[in-house]
């Protein structure tokens, strides 16, 4: 009987249990498990959020054995202690914790609500652990280069990002990750010296703060690369030799049928692939890259959802061919399926967003085109302003070589976006966040009626995002701001994809809109020079909305990463920028009180 109870309690009391006289069957007490077992076996280990962001991204990490190596499911019971060499457990503390925690809950009653066993969000520590030589290096490295005229680019590609991509800007210069990221993936040292040729297949990632300039950073030293692979590829020149050819002889002999249509080497053979999550940036993208086509010459094609599968097929499948190609990985993956050669002549494939595209939804998809871009594949570059740990550990396993190249701002919201904070819970909302969303509207609208315009009886129209976490609420915050006299409208993965571009068409533009001012604005009962887009996080990521100067947060994020991107969508291209967080009752305060802190002394949100 003595070794029968020894069993069924811990190490600890068989000292105890030896060492009293045996009892009669009868009066053997039923023995429990002692309160140190109990902790010891429900004491597991929490595994880490793939949303926590990553804290050595200029590094690469070193990976223990349970990162190279997915481990089994850790379950809480009697078995968790299986195994093990060290205990890790302390008993005085499990004890304390005991005794502490009974006699807290014979204090309180049985309505407290239940302990959140999330921590709120670690941001005391700055800058992503880059130490202070590594940031004083990337300063030393950005002042080195003062103006594009600088990079070792085609004459016609600076040409075209001054006079077409900046077109009416004045004093151009380059942004911190576009200063740090074109030399490198030139293979340029210095300014004035010639590049060197990287060797084989290189992989890069490039982890800069949201509204830096990361489009153009890996747009011109691709292009550059795909008009000098051009000039010396053999077929395209022969084949530029037989079209001249032609055409002269079609002029001289004043011919007057079809023109030369030979189809070209490039036909759906695209040298350069961008990847992104959503065909709205495929279409942002695009833009930007049109605009260096008019110059430098080369031919872009967006592949969307928006598009009939005609078009597609007619911009692919063109006798004058196709150099890049801007897509979505599904769209794309869908398309090598039936034809696998389509990605045969990859010499640059850039994944944009690359924590979206590497997550569960796209993982298997980006990984396939990765693989069947190999084998032509000279660059592999990865862009993305958050990198979590998840994405941080799959680099370091799969390119441990990877050049990584991060801005001394990474994971940190730039200091020009002031955040405001909102008790919803209190006189006068009382917890009534559609009418605190509406409040902040109308202030944001009499302080613009109120600034003065260069043009006589004109007023500024202030173009506004709401963020809300569920796509439902999208609709009914639109049509309670419309009841209001607000001009909202909701984008969300429901709404039709043509709407897309035209909605996002007033909050990407970066042309000033102004309207005629009222007499009597005190008669009319709606708001006219605010436009409002109520939106999920669908518009979080990569959407350049310059004119956006305010952002309101209706729902408060879930992680950091929501934070950076959702305030991201102003205060972009160094301009200034305001947010707004509504907090209620049963939202996390100690979150939203922790990225305030961060961002008032200039913290990175780790």
């Amino acid at each position: 009987m003595r070794r029968a109870a020894a069993n069924s309690v811990c190490l600890r009391c068989v000292h105890t249990i030896r060492s009293r006289p045996l009892l009669q069957p009868s009066v053997i007490p039923s023995v429990q498990p002692c309160l140190d077992q109990r902790f010891f076996s429900q004491r597991t280990k929490d595994r880490p959020s793939r949303m926590v962001l990553a804290d050595q991204v200029h590094r690469t990490p070193r990976l223990s054995r349970d990162d190279r190596k997915p481990h089994r499911e850790r379950i809480a019971g009697p078995f968790a202690g299986m195994n093990r060499t060290v205990a890790n457990f302390d008993p005085n503390r499990a004890s304390t914790r005991a005794r502490s925690g009974d006699r807290k809950s014979s204090q309180e009653d049985g309505r407290r609500r239940p302990q959140d066993d999330r921590k709120a969000l670690k941001m005391q520590r700055a800058l992503a652990s880059v130490s202070y030589n590594k940031r004083t290096s990337l300063k030393e490295r950005m002042q080195s280069y003062e103006s594009f005229d600088q990079f070792d680019l085609l004459p016609a590609l600076k040409t075209a990002a001054v006079d077409e991509v900046f077109a009416g800007m004045v004093d151009i210069r380059p942004t911190p990750v576009q200063r740090l990221a074109i030399p490198a993936l030139l293979g340029q040292k210095e300014p004035g010296e010639k590049r060197v040729q990287h060797e084989g297949q290189s992989s890069f990632l490039l982890a800069a703060e949201t509204g830096s300039g990361k489009t153009l950073a890996y747009l011109l030293p691709a292009i550059d690369a795909l008009k000098a692979a051009e000039a010396q590829d053999t077929e395209i020149q022969a084949y530029k030799e037989r079209a001249e050819v032609e055409k002269q002889r079609q002029k001289a002999s004043d011919f007057k049928g079809k023109p030369f249509e030979e189809p070209h080497p490039t036909m759906a053979r695209p040298k350069v692939v961008v990847l992104v999550p959503t065909a709205e940036l495929a279409h942002q993208v695009g833009l930007v890259a049109k605009k260096l086509s008019h110059v430098v010459k080369f031919k872009t094609e967006i592949l969307s959802s928006n598009l009939k599968p005609q078009q597609i097929q007619r911009n692919l499948y063109g006798p004058k061919g196709v150099d890049v190609v801007i897509s979505t990985p599904h769209l794309l993956a869908s398309i090598a399926d039936s034809d696998p050669n389509i990605l045969s002549r990859v010499s640059h494939l850039i994944i944009d967003e690359a924590d979206s595209l590497f997550d569960r939804s796209f993982s298997s998809v980006t990984s396939s085109i990765v693989e069947r871009s190999s084998p032509s594949m000279k660059q592999l570059i990865c862009c993305s302003a958050t990198i979590p740990r998840k994405l941080n550990n799959y680099l370091a396993t799969n390119y441990p070589k990877m050049i990584r190249i991060t801005t001394p701002n990474l994971h940190a919201i730039p200091r020009r976006v002031q955040l405001g904070v909102i008790d919803v819970s209190k006189d006068p909302y009382r917890n009534n966040k559609d009418l605190a969303c509406a409040d902040v509207i109308y202030t944001i609208g009499r302080e613009a009626s109120q600034h003065e315009n260069m043009i006589k009886d004109e007023i500024d129209v202030r173009r506004v995002m709401v963020f809300v976490n569920e796509r439902e609420k999208t609709e009914q915050v639109a049509e309670y701001l419309r009841s209001k006299g607000i001009d909202a409208q909701a984008l969300h993965r429901d709404t039709p994809e043509k709407r897309h571009g035209e909605i996002l068409e007033t909050f990407t533009t970066p042309e000033p809109l102004r309207i005629i001012a009222s007499p009597n604005p005190s008669r009319h009962r709606s708001l006219t020079n605010v436009k409002v887009l109520v939106v999920t996080d669908l518009a979080s990521r990569g959407i350049d909305t310059l004119a956006v100067r305010h952002v309101i947060l209706y729902d408060v994020p879930h992680t950091t990463i929501d934070f950076i991107h959702r305030l991201g969508r102003a205060g972009r291209m160094g301009r200034r920028g305001r947010g707004i967080v509504l907090v209620g009752n049963d939202d996390r305060r100690d979150v939203v009180a922790d990225v305030k802190k961060s961002m008032f002394m200039g913290q990175a949100l780790i």
